[in-house]
């Protein structure tokens, strides 16, 4: 028995900064949940109410493990395949508004998490230079560990828009068609297959 969050050491190191001095925000938007917590917001974005059983399997593949945004967005890990370095599984955001991100591995999203916004579009000088946009309390302390403890920085504008990019040209599609297996025939799965570039 452990008291380790996750199984994942990397996740386990985020958590631990989380649950550190000051207990402060790091990242709009973000917050941690108990990892693996019981389907999440997965039956109902999934539309998945009173067949939960029936979609077990699948939904047993994807491990919620944070809010992504204050208004019910949401991270989970997609176990695509057996692979034993679970931090390299996609990290799959669950819009409030029925959008869909794919991040290759956790540390991408790391690196997006330092934008401190809940959209990833990096601060620009006009932004920075508005007194009513301040960053969340623990950005500057979440920027220095991210650097001290993998060698990562905050991502430019066009490196935000490549790491979402890749991920969903990667995965995107074949989680859509994954999706549709067990998904409610009431979502339009055609519709993020065509944004992820599939056919």
């Amino acid at each position: 028995m452990t008291d380790a969050y996750s199984p994942i050491s990397e996740l386990n190191l985020l958590k631990g900064f989380s649950d550190g001095p000051g207990d402060a925000y790091f990242s709009d938007g973000f917050e941690f949940y108990e990892y693996d917590r019981p389907d999440a917001g997965l039956v109902e974005w999934l539309i998945l109410e009173g067949r939960e059983e029936e979609a077990r399997g699948h939904l047993d593949r994807l491990t919620p493990f944070a809010q992504a945004t204050g208004s019910g967005s949401f991270y989970a890990l997609w176990h695509c395949d057996d692979r034993a370095d679970l931090a390299t599984l996609p990290v799959i955001r669950f819009g409030d508004e029925g959008d869909l991100d794919v991040i290759e591995g956790l540390r991408n999203l790391f690196r997006l998490l330092a934008v401190d916004d809940e959209l990833f579009s990096p601060w620009d000088e006009e932004r920075e230079a508005d007194s009513d946009e301040e960053h969340s309390p623990g950005h500057e302390a979440y920027v220095v560990w991210l650097k001290e403890t993998f060698g990562l920085t905050p991502p430019t504008e066009a490196e935000s828009d490549e790491i979402l990019g890749s991920g969903g040209k990667k995965y995107g599609a074949r989680f859509v068609d994954w999706l549709e297996e067990f998904g409610s025939e009431e979502i339009d799965f055609d519709s993020w297959r065509k944004e992820f570039g599939g056919s």
